[in-house]
């Protein structure tokens, strides 16, 4: 028996959460349900719900949350969400030392951070690597999941599948603290007609952080590996 999803199968596909890219890593191999005669691979669904219901879970319970998002396609989403669950984001550039100079102007200590692309926001990893807080991040099947806590597996390039994952961890979030919750997913920036190339190729890889430790952290990136 199929387990049930947190919405309709429908929904998901309609977003094209699913949709990966033609490059692929070693990494995000077990998040791919199959790859399409053109090269382009596509998702599992029923992994991503699983996913979000995780995050929901981890960002429920936590008190200082930040949500970060440099890439334009996902930056109001991400600054909707935050305000809804209570959470600071960083909108746009991440300033280094954000997280690491406690001089900086804007220097913030979180609990818990939420990437909408570990590629793109590789600042705010590699500051969230160093202080050792728990990363979770939207990653795509082009994307490297080094130092994640937890993936997230989505199309994090599409207006739709970014509004609506980040809908329903509101959503679920919300729900976990029984609270209200009316938003739709058009609150956040879902448009219909929104859809991405599928054979667009993905942006250069980001150069993996390192923490301070070597070989101590290297042994827990290793264990983490199944979790992710």
């Amino acid at each position: 028996m199929k387990k049930s999803l947190l919405i309709p199968r429908e929904q998901y596909l309609s977003a094209g959460v699913h949709i990966g890219m033609t490059s692929k890593t070693a990494d995000m191999n077990k998040f791919i349900y199959k790859v399409r005669p053109n090269g382009l691979a596509v998702l599992n669904v029923g992994m991503l719900d699983s996913r979000i219901a995780a995050a929901a879970n981890m960002l429920a319970n936590a008190k200082d949350i930040l949500i970060v998002a440099k890439k334009d396609v996902a930056q109001s989403p991400a600054k909707k969400f935050a305000a809804f669950i209570g959470a600071r984001s960083v909108i746009g550039r991440f300033m280094p030392g954000s997280l690491t100079n406690p001089t900086y102007e804007n220097f913030f200590e979180p609990e818990i951070i939420l990437l909408t692309d570990p590629a793109i926001d590789k600042q705010a990893l590699k500051e969230a690597v160093q202080i050792r807080i728990p990363i979770i991040a939207f990653s795509d099947t082009f994307n490297n999941t080094d130092f994640l806590d937890l993936v997230v597996p989505c199309n994090n390039r599409g207006k739709k599948s970014i509004a609506l994952v980040f809908w329903l961890m509101a959503k679920l979030i919300m729900e976990k603290r029984n609270q209200k919750f009316e938003l739709k997913p058009e609150d956040f920036g879902y448009e219909e007609g929104e859809e991405r190339s599928e054979m667009r190729h993905a942006p250069r890889q980001q150069n993996r952080p390192m923490r301070d430790g070597g070989n101590r952290d290297n042994k827990r990136r290793n264990n983490n590996r199944d979790r992710r």
